[in-house]
């Protein structure tokens, strides 16, 4: 076998292999939105794999959507992503800025402190007494305000300053740019790849969230939507949304609503995603390699 055919046989074992991966990935999602639009009898009878709904049937999609508990969570999770996101990205702006300038005292040792509290924190009791000691307690700001800034991401953010042309600044500084001018309209507008990916980091955290409201809040409304779906999953939760069902009916609806809520909670990511995915690769390799 020649030089050419060794790689075309790469290529072709590569793409079969992809494949596979590609369905064995995606298959159980699809498995899960082919099952939320299914007739639930249907759906208990089948068995095996599901190459489609077994039925069809939206009335899971009308429990979930009409249900106050979920829409609440919603609106919930919704302001901790663009609040907390918003903030993450500030924060981190600014700090990741100070420390990534020349000739600022001290870096090195708050940079050791940084990187120190990503092996070693004080643990689960002590940030409890300090959220209630700050009267973070049962309020939506226990959400946004303790992960403000991630020190991966900061990191990551810090390299990719640094990686900037020290000309872009010295020109704008003879222009008369102070360090807030500099940051917001210089190395952010520069950095658009990064930040990008900086979003896409906090907002999907920030989606996922739910130790922290679990922890820390008792109000059920502010409970996010992920703590809403961990009851529907784990506890079977769904009395509110069945009481007007049979008990038989009741144990066939409340798998299919389960299938419902999993999609319903995943897909504002899924659809955020595609927009973002092009910087992705661009913005971590822009923040993880240093000349």
């Amino acid at each position: 076998m020649n030089g050419l055919a060794k790689f075309k046989a790469f290529d072709v074992f590569n793409a079969l292999l992809m494949a596979v991966l590609m369905v064995l990935t995606l298959y159980p999602f699809l498995y899960v939105l082919f099952a939320s639009f299914s007739d639930p009898a249907e759906l208990m009878k089948h068995r095996g794999l599901l190459a489609g709904p077994a039925g069809f049937s939206l009335e899971s999609y009308r429990l979930v959507l009409t249900n106050p508990a979920i829409m609440s969570g919603y609106a919930n999770t919704l302001l901790y992503v663009i609040a907390g996101t918003g903030l993450n990205l500030t924060m981190t702006s600014l700090a990741a800025y100070a420390l990534s300038r020349r000739g600022v005292r001290l870096v090195g040792p708050i940079m050791f402190a940084i990187i120190f509290t990503m092996f070693f924190s004080g643990g689960l009791i002590p940030t409890y007494l300090n959220i209630r000691n700050l009267h973070l307690f049962d309020s939506p700001l226990v959400m946004i305000i303790p992960s403000a800034i991630s020190t991966w991401n900061l990191l990551i953010m810090r390299t990719s300053f640094q990686q900037i042309p020290a000309a872009l600044e010295e020109s704008a500084r003879i222009d008369g740019a102070n360090d807030f001018t500099i940051l917001f309209r210089v190395f952010i507008p520069v950095s658009l790849p990064m930040m990008a990916v900086m979003t896409l980091f906090y907002g999907v955290a920030h989606w996922n969230s739910y130790l922290d409201a679990m922890i820390y809040l008792r109000d059920r409304s502010l409970y996010p939507l992920q703590l809403i779906l961990q009851e529907i999953l784990i506890t079977t939760s769904t009395e509110t949304m069945t009481s007007s069902f049979s008990d038989y009916d009741k144990g066939l609806i409340q798998e299919t609503i389960k299938y419902a809520t999993i999609i319903v909670a995943t897909l504002p990511i899924l659809l955020l995603y595609p927009f973002l995915q092009r910087y992705f690769v661009k913005g971590v390799m822009l923040g993880s390699i240093k000349e």
